[in-house]
């Protein structure tokens, strides 16, 4: 293609809104840490290895009884408050700056549990109530 000639009106994502497929067999609830398959389908955060974390859940989406990628599901990038792991994985605010892992589609721990989980994203910052607020790029997070 070549080179510009006069003002374009490019697409953009709006506020680190994202789309993507819905694995199958996978039910992804509003506000649920939302992961990356190996086949590039999102799933709801749980303990497995070959994901990676995306983003938060702006809906829910019900795919139990369909096929990858019957259904889509919108997620935002950002920076969202999790419940934080207990005892040898709690994350404290030394944590900040470092790779978090999903536990659950609601909880992040400092450790992949003896390689049994997958990165979620970066730890943001620690509250005063112990939860975790989640930085959710997934280049940034592939990238650490």
């Amino acid at each position: 293609m070549a080179a510009l000639t006069k003002d374009r009106n490019t697409a953009r994502f709006e506020d680190g809104l994202r789309r993507g497929d819905v694995a199958a067999a996978t039910l992804i609830y509003a506000g649920a840490i939302v992961m990356r398959d190996s086949s590039g389908n999102l799933i709801e955060g749980q303990t497995a290895t070959g994901l990676v974390g995306v983003g938060r859940a702006e809906e829910r989406v019900d795919n139990s009884a369909g096929s990858a990628g019957d259904l889509t599901c919108d997620y935002r990038m950002g920076v969202f408050a999790y419940a934080n792991s207990a005892s040898g994985d709690l994350i404290t605010k030394a944590d900040i700056g470092n790779v978090c892992y999903a536990v659950d589609d609601q909880t992040v721990a400092k450790t992949n549990g003896s390689s049994t989980r997958s990165p979620a994203g970066i730890v943001d910052y620690v509250d005063a109530q112990g939860n975790v607020w989640v930085r959710f790029d997934e280049a940034l997070t592939n990238a650490s």
